[in-house]
């Protein structure tokens, strides 16, 4: 797999950067990856999260009348993150679809050995772009379920009223939403650095992915997802959080919309999550906000998956 070097950087000299860059806004930009685990893991008991506005449910009621879920993967990753997924979710009686964003169609192996032509100049209209154009093709509008970058996407749709409901995991923030934390800095500098080619693809190295989306799984585990899913990706699409696509009017009526974030996730803090849950302002609408202490960008996938795809399920049932 083609490499490009871990440029961390001080917080002294980050910040000093970014405070002459044009683009500080970027920084909302998160690098989403939905990594797909190596091997089926079996089901563990819920997480213990105590901030949440809606209380998990003993068990999920079974929804009498099934809808289509599209899944919306992030940045650095494939569809093939959601297989575990779209089988769960097929066994409680859903249609699914996790189409691929434009270039990232792809086997993992061949998108490693070397980036798709033009991937450098991808850019986050043309991801939601291609999304509006998979939702407009369905007879009724479908629930949308997205990850990082997939949680923007996803909360995107939803506003301008193409999905009937939405989930957004360790979402990227809309434009307007920042948070100062250091890992935040740290895990988003190689994309949004004005040091670096914004036409230039970046791919992950072990240590930034360690740091930034695996920071709470053992050794093993986060070098075998690493190793398996991780793809090179644009940096403009990290970019255009600042860019109009990335705008939401959060006073609007929308459908219930349920966001997660991960208490321990780096590269998208919890407190940014629950920032973007607290814009919403529409009292008729529903919004709910759920965190899983402990975990990190990496929740949707590592051995506790299920854990969220559970809760997701039981939220479902309610809405």
């Amino acid at each position: 797999m083609a490499t490009t070097p871990d440029n961390t950087a001080s917080p002294a000299s980050a910040l000093k950067a970014l405070r002459h860059c044009t683009l500080f806004a970027i920084l909302l930009a998160a690098s989403g990856t939905a990594l797909a685990e190596p091997t089926p893991a079996p089901p563990l008991a819920n997480a213990s999260a105590p901030n949440t506005t809606t209380p998990a449910p003993a068990s999920a009621p079974a929804n009498p009348h099934p809808h289509t879920i599209v899944f919306i993967h992030g940045m650095f990753m494939t569809p093939a993150a959601w297989d575990s997924w779209q089988s769960y979710f097929q066994q409680q009686g859903y249609t699914t679809l996790a189409p691929a964003w434009p270039l990232h169609g792809a086997a993992v192996a061949q998108q490693q050995a070397a980036p798709a032509a033009g991937l450098g100049a991808l850019t986050l209209d043309d991801v939601v772009e291609s999304y509006r154009e998979v939702l407009k093709q369905l007879p009724d509008k479908p629930i949308v379920i997205g990850h990082s970058m997939g949680g923007l996407v996803a909360q995107k749709l939803l506003a301008e009223g193409l999905a009937a409901e939405a989930v957004a995991i360790d979402s990227a923030p809309p434009s307007g939403l920042i948070v100062l934390d250091w890992s935040f800095l740290r895990s988003n500098w190689a994309v949004v650095s004005p040091f670096a080619s914004a036409g230039e693809p970046y791919t992950q190295t072990p240590s930034s992915f360690r740091y930034a989306f695996a920071n709470c799984l053992p050794d093993d585990e986060a070098t075998a997802i690493f190793q398996q899913y991780i793809v090179p990706e644009s940096r403009r699409v990290g970019r255009g959080t600042s860019a109009p696509v990335a705008k939401i009017d959060f006073s609007q009526p929308h459908g219930p919309l349920l966001l997660i974030a991960g208490g321990d996730d780096h590269i998208i803090p919890a407190d940014l999550n629950r920032k973007n849950f607290e814009r919403y302002s529409d009292a008729g609408s529903v919004t709910d906000f759920r965190q899983f202490d402990g975990r990190c960008h990496t929740l949707t996938v590592d051995r506790q998956w299920r854990d969220v795809a559970d809760y997701v399920k039981g939220w479902l049932g309610r809405h």
